[in-house]
């Protein structure tokens, strides 16, 4: 089974209130249910079109904890708390063979 990875790309945090409130709960949330943090803040480098945004990338054993633990209780209470405080995506990933 293949590893799989969250990837989030935030184009714009509009409350660093709610972001803080987020991240206090996310975090452990997302670490309960397996994921580890693996990279999280500005790049160093934007190549392309690429854009100096915040990136969090989060790693799982495979791609159905990667979406149990976005569908979590847990986490859940810690996106609810975020609200629309930030714009920002979040994709899944499956890691190459």
């Amino acid at each position: 089974m293949a590893k799989a990875y969250w990837v989030a790309t935030y184009r714009a945090i509009k409350s660093p209130d709610a972001m803080a409130a987020y991240a206090k709960l996310s975090r452990p949330a997302i670490e309960a249910a397996g994921g580890r943090v693996l990279a999280r803040g500005m790049p160093v480098a934007a190549y392309e079109h690429g854009l100096m945004e915040r990136v969090v990338l989060i790693e799982f054993d495979s791609v159905e904890r990667a979406k149990a633990a976005y569908e979590s209780p847990a986490y859940k209470a810690a996106h609810d708390l975020l609200g629309d405080g930030t714009d920002r995506d979040i994709r899944i990933v499956e890691a190459a063979e």
